[in-house]
């Protein structure tokens, strides 16, 4: 036998060996756009969850710069006319009110004073992981500020805010889709599993919870939050709605499964040796089809951060001093920014970057998850 021949036995013995979710794996390295995506959406969620870290200041302190409101982003270089240096740095500005732009703030840019980059710095006071008190930045200036993306109205660091509110939005997501699919195995594996009278009350139900309108729902939830509710009392009660409206249609899938596994020979033999309807459901019926279920939490998330940021974006979600991506294009919707203040657009192309890799992710789970996906190509 050849080395070639040998090779392909291995293979084949590989692949007629391997579980579940080592094939869903190597048909997922097969999809560029989704590894891509996945790149992406990894670097996105470690810049969230070490935002703390990652970026030079607290978020939540307005007036952080004073002397820079609505200052641009300030981008570090190498060699200006003066020369070339081996460390990154800044140029010091000088804000000053100008006759010619109607007494408006104008900065200068001061180019014989730099401003060294420094990295490993101490700044402000932070709990990494909500667990462990640190003071160090990864970056900092010496003798003054440094703005990657610029400022905002109240001087706050878009760049910091920018990070810490990919994970706000990240974890208002994460509940309400743990919400969603707690509820929607439940209710969808009771109403595939027994069917009859059940599964058509189930089903009543399931039809209510889906025609209810969002929007019309967050509006009467507001009305009722009170003006001094603290934000983790809003961002609790925002993601325990997106949760609970949420599981309809998982749980559609979870019963239709249901309804055609119930059936199966394994299921009747785990039955016949007094298997309960829940260890039936819990053991049998839904580990067959976990890969599925997996896609679906994954393509789910996109939505929650969809909603959230919708909500906020119009005043009925989280705000200020929470740092979420609705809050941030909530500051980018009046005349004056579009004109003047075009940084502020900034956290939308990662709000974009941050639903499109989950997108394609969860298509390329899907197409990885489907044994007949080459087939149909």
């Amino acid at each position: 036998m050849t080395t070639d021949n040998m090779q392909d036995q291995k293979a084949k013995e590989a692949y007629f060996t391997a579980s579940q979710g080592q094939l869903i794996w190597a048909r997922f390295k097969k999809q560029r756009a989704a590894l891509i995506a996945a790149v992406i959406l990894m670097a996105l969620i470690l810049s969230g969850i070490f935002a703390p870290f990652l970026s030079p200041y607290d978020p939540t302190i307005a007036g952080r710069d004073k002397d820079y409101t609505n200052g641009a982003p300030q981008m570090p270089q190498f060699c200006d006319a003066n020369g070339c240096s081996a460390r990154p740095f800044i140029h010091a500005v000088k804000r000053e009110r100008s006759i010619k732009t109607n007494f408006r703030w104008v900065t200068t840019v001061d180019e014989d004073t730099r401003l060294y980059m420094k990295f490993f710095t101490e700044g402000d006071r932070y709990k990494l992981f909500d667990l462990i008190p640190m003071d160090t930045h990864l970056f900092g200036v010496e003798g003054g500020k440094i703005h990657l993306f610029g400022t905002d109205e109240d001087g706050q660091d878009i760049f910091s805010r920018t990070l810490h509110a990919i994970w706000t939005s990240m974890k208002v997501g994460s509940i309400g889709v743990f919400i969603a699919f707690v509820l929607a195995l439940i209710i969808g594996g009771v109403s595939g599993y027994y069917g009859g009278w059940i599964d058509g009350v189930i089903q009543m139900i399931t039809d209510a919870v889906r025609t209810v309108p969002a929007i019309p729902l967050f509006m009467a939830v507001a009305a009722f939050m009170p003006p001094e509710m603290t934000a983790e009392a809003r961002f609790f009660y925002i993601s325990l709605i997106l949760g609970f409206i949420g599981w309809p249609t998982l749980a559609r899938r979870v019963r239709t499964h249901l309804l055609t596994e119930r059936n199966q020979e394994y299921v009747l033999a785990a039955q016949l040796c007094g298997a309960k309807p829940g260890h039936v459901i819990r053991r049998h019926l839904l580990p067959s089809f976990t890969s599925y279920i997996i896609v679906d939490l994954v393509i789910s998330f996109p939505y929650m951060v969809l909603s959230e940021t919708a909500l906020s974006f119009i005043g009925l979600g989280l705000k200020d001093p929470v740092s979420s991506l609705g809050v941030m294009l909530q500051k980018a919707t009046s005349a004056d920014v579009l004109l003047n203040y075009q940084w502020y657009f900034i956290p939308v192309i990662f709000f974009i970057a941050l639903v499109m890799a989950f997108v394609f992710v969860g298509d390329g789970l899907r197409d990885a998850a489907d044994p007949y996906s080459e087939a149909k190509k």
